[in-house]
């Protein structure tokens, strides 16, 4: 999950600015409709596609109390970033577990803490409520000025070496194995080990398809799980559909991993290394155009 129960025990806030525009200019004009042809085009159909799927899953029942899916009521400024960000071939793929209720639950993408999606990231689009919302977790979407401490951190590393966003996603994509996030009554985030098992098994086998068929729309060859059940989870999908596909760990950014509190992005700088992610995103943009 993006976020635990630890991070939202406290109001931990985010530097005040103005909210940017629902909508703004593009670098390069953009058609309004998505092109299929294109490879942006092509994995937000897959997302439509789970989208539907999802939809049609029975109710999760006790103790799961609401179901936020942001890739219906956030879709504009998730769209938006899939548009910026990957219009080309990824050789890694950063995995979380699922969204987290003042990351991805706010703007709609992955580890998207609310700073660093509007102003670093410049993601734009309007976000809507979700059918059923609960009254301890609202929505308010790029406005949102409580701050995500996983996806804070996570996006503040990759700021760290990459300051301009392009640069990490030339090699580089982040996604959710699961969209979904599930609140028990009381508000709290439920990660998906505590559905009950017949629901629990539908929708991780759902999910574990669609990384399959991502892994292979965008030609990854490595994938990074963020926390181990991301990395168990795809070393599990992708084995099974036979896909020689390399799976390794980072150590998870919430404040509930002990490890993260004790300097967790020298901790992750120094496996990002080991795993050869470092050297690939100082690559020179000429040796990588030559790859």
């Amino acid at each position: 999950m993006e976020e635990s129960a630890a991070e939202t025990a406290g109001q931990v806030t985010e530097p005040v600015t103005e909210p940017v525009p629902v909508a703004e200019e593009e670098e390069e004009e953009e058609d309004d409709n998505d092109n299929e042809d294109d490879l942006a085009g092509r994995f937000l159909q897959l997302e439509r596609e789970q989208s539907a799927l999802l939809q049609a899953l029975p109710p999760f029942g006790e103790p799961v109390s609401h179901v936020y899916h942001p890739l219906d009521y956030a879709w504009e400024p998730h769209c938006d970033f899939v548009r910026r960000y990957c219009r080309t071939p990824k050789r890694v793929l950063f995995l979380g577990m699922n969204p987290g209720p003042f990351g991805m639950a706010q703007t709609g993408v992955p580890f998207g803490e609310v700073w660093h999606v509007r102003e670093w990231l410049r993601v734009v689009g309007g976000v809507k409520k979700p059918p059923s919302e609960h009254p301890k977790r609202p929505v308010l979407g790029l406005t949102c000025r409580r701050a995500e401490v996983s996806g804070a951190r996570f996006w503040g590393l990759v700021r760290t070496l990459c300051p301009d966003p392009h640069l990490f996603f030339r090699h580089c994509f982040v996604h959710n194995h699961c969209p979904l996030l599930f609140l028990a009554s009381s508000g709290r985030n439920l990660p998906p080990t505590e559905l009950p098992p017949a629901q629990r098994d539908l929708l991780m086998g759902l999910c574990d398809r669609v990384l399959t068929r991502t892994v292979g729309l965008l030609g990854v060859g490595l994938v990074v799980g963020v926390g181990r059940y991301a990395e168990r989870r795809a070393r599990r999908a992708l084995a099974a559909a036979g896909l020689a596909v390399r799976v390794e760990g980072l150590p998870h950014p919430s404040p509930r991993n002990p490890r993260a509190n004790r300097g967790w992005e020298e901790l992750a700088k120094a496996r990002l290394g080991e795993l050869g992610v470092l050297e690939l995103l100082e690559e020179k943009e000429g040796m990588a155009a030559g790859r």
